[in-house]
């Protein structure tokens, strides 16, 4: 059988959303440490791939998302997003965690949409699952534990 998508966005998913600057620009993003282990409770079951608008941080999700976990991580515009997703995703079988306004549709129109406690009111609003933790702080994990015990036989 087909796995299904599991796509999330990054900033304010992934992380708790803060952007860390000095003089010469953005140097830092902040990752928790619980979401990965996550991950890999659901590798198996779900292609699961990550999405972010930050064009100046790229580097730094690459960093974490592609080399340190090994997963696919694509540049897109949040006004790109909706149109991004609906090119190169079935809704039917995509399972998609967000938190901004931006990702309200995409949550609203997908199989399952997954939103962190710390979310937008959008989001939340579309969001089938919220999860009992924050961005950066286990959201991922708790939206991982709620997949596998979903999905697993």
């Amino acid at each position: 059988m087909e796995k299904l998508n599991f796509l999330l966005d990054v900033d304010g998913v992934l992380t708790d959303g803060s952007y860390y600057y000095n003089t010469s620009g953005k140097i830092m993003k902040k990752f928790g440490p619980h979401d990965h282990d996550g991950l890999k409770l659901v590798k198996d079951l779900f292609d699961i791939s990550f999405i972010t608008a930050d064009h100046r941080g790229f580097t730094i999700s690459e960093k974490r998302i592609v080399h340190d976990m090994g997963f696919k991580l694509e540049l897109v515009t949040e006004m790109e997003r909706y149109d991004f997703v609906k090119k190169n995703y079935d809704f039917n079988k995509l399972i998609f965690m967000g938190d901004g306004f931006y990702d309200a549709e995409v949550l609203k129109d997908c199989l399952i949409g997954i939103a962190p406690k710390s979310a937008n009111s959008h989001a939340i609003k579309n969001a089938d699952f919220v999860t009992k933790s924050n961005a950066g702080y286990g959201a991922v994990f708790d939206a991982c534990l709620f997949l596998k015990d979903k999905f697993s036989k």
